[in-house]
């Protein structure tokens, strides 16, 4: 068997595999021996038939399949070989033909094949880097949450947005009365932080014990008939007949005090191991847990920048557009010469994107190693446990959870992208020039609205808003 290779030109090139009876025969026979024990035929005995039965029975179907298997795998072993980097697949000369009575096939490929890209990653490129400046507002908030967290809640006299209100709940008629036979409920809870209406909020602020307050149990829940049945002691088929006004009689409020500073707080929110013991290595802290956290906004922020900057200066690849279109036609049977022209345009350009990012990769020898993808999945989920509160937990538990997130195919290969282009941005922050520029939130956050999105960071920025 023999495979040669012409270049056509940038994109395209030419496999012409010629294969003859003897890389073929053998194989050939072999199957049809298999076929001959396996297959009973009337009137003889498993494996008796004459081999000439077998043969002019299924000579040709193996014949077929032998041959257009050998010739598959010469396409791709040579690709392979030769480090051909292919797009689609290889396409079959409209000359070619297969006539099975023949001995010997010449049989031609058109392959489409990647451009030599030149990404202009390097110190030539500039590309903004925002650093996002820390705010004593925003330590402030911090600290007020962690605070509340490791707060205690205890008893008060006056209500604040975050206490529990504890009483009689009453039904109301409409002339303000307490209604015949509604509704009462002796041991009533509520909390207005959690009321999905601001006036109804504001109706329990600052009330106190002993006071009645007078409000719509329906309005502070937009009527969910899970939430009024929970609130009132009724059955969710019946908060229909009580959509009106209660009273509430106030008899006892439950406030959060919040936690005091000193060591064992500190210790609390950084870890037994923290040396802080002033409030003024606290706000520090608190300003460095911060500003880490922003770097994440700010990195994310670059891989906009940069691709954009990049895909700028490359410019439009050539591609080899035919032989994509057929690609993506034999991918979707939907497509067609109608729709065929918009749907590769957009595909394009992902595909576009694809081939410099793997360049880059090859240039800055950027590699993703499973224990990147591990300490992907370890910094996730720390991550998730954060979000509950959970900031020290142990190395060990943080370390099983990572694996079990593995576990799952999907996580898994959402994981191995956010990893390889976390690596590939990191190394291209180092190869490029990156202009660094301080700004404040409100300065940051207008980076992502429309007017200064560019057209390659619009997408990007519209998964960040809905994350």
């Amino acid at each position: 068997m023999n495979v040669a290779y012409e270049k056509l030109d940038n994109v395209r090139g030419k496999l012409t595999v010629t294969i003859e009876e003897k890389d073929y025969a053998e194989k050939v026979q072999a199957e049809l021996k298999k076929i001959r024990k396996s297959q009973a035929v009337p009137g003889f005995r498993p494996g008796k038939a004459p081999a000439s039965m077998i043969e002019k029975k299924y000579g040709e179907p193996v014949k077929y399949d032998i041959v257009n298997r050998e010739i598959g795998d010469a396409l791709f072993n040579y690709i392979r070989e030769n480090n051909l980097h292919v797009l689609g697949n290889p396409v079959p000369a409209a000359t070619n033909t297969f006539d099975l009575s023949a001995k010997d096939y010449n049989l031609e490929f058109t392959l489409g094949l990647a451009p030599e890209i030149d990404t202009h990653v390097n110190k030539d490129l500039h590309v903004p880097y925002y650093n996002i400046e820390v705010s004593e507002e925003m330590i402030d908030t911090q600290d007020k949450n962690f605070r509340r967290r490791m707060g205690k809640q205890e008893a008060g006299e006056e209500a604040d947005e975050t206490a529990l209100v504890k009483g009689v709940i009453t039904e109301l008629d409409e002339n303000g009365q307490p209604k015949a036979e509604g509704v009462v409920v002796e041991n009533g809870i509520v909390s207005p932080q959690h009321f999905r209406n601001e006036e109804q909020r504001k109706l329990f602020a600052g009330c106190h014990v002993g006071d009645t307050v007078k409000f719509n149990p329906a309005a502070t829940c937009d009527a969910n008939p899970t939430e009024m049945s929970s609130m009132l002691n009724i059955d969710k088929e019946d908060v229909e007949n009580h959509k009106g006004d209660f009273n509430f009689e106030v008899k006892e409020i439950i406030v959060l005090k919040p936690a005091e500073l000193g060591e064992e707080f500190y210790k609390a929110v950084f870890g037994p191991e923290t040396e802080i013991k002033t409030e003024e290595e606290y706000r520090q802290a608190l300003r460095n847990m911060i500003a880490n956290a922003l770097t994440s906004d700010s990195n994310y922020r670059f891989t906009i920048d940069a691709r954009e900057a990049i895909q700028n200066a490359v410019g439009s690849l050539e591609l080899p557009d035919d032989i994509l279109k057929d690609f993506l036609r034999a991918q979707n049977e939907a497509l067609n010469e109608e729709n065929i022209d918009a749907e590769y345009a957009a595909a394009r350009k992902g595909l576009e994107w694809e081939l410099v990012r793997d360049a880059i990769a090859a240039q800055l020898d950027v590699k993703v190693e499973q224990e990147d993808v591990l300490n992907t999945a370890r910094m996730m989920a720390r991550q998730q446990f954060a979000q509950y509160g959970i900031n020290n937990i142990g190395d060990d538990v943080v370390d099983k959870y990572a694996h079990d997130i593995l576990k799952d195919k999907k996580a898994a290969e959402s994981i191995y992208g956010q990893t390889r282009d976390m690596k590939l941005y990191a190394a291209i922050k180092e190869a490029v020039t990156c202009d660094e520029k301080t700004v404040n939130v409100e300065e940051f956050n207008k980076l992502f609205t429309p007017a200064e999105l560019g057209e390659n960071a619009a997408e990007e920025a519209a998964e960040m808003a809905h994350e």
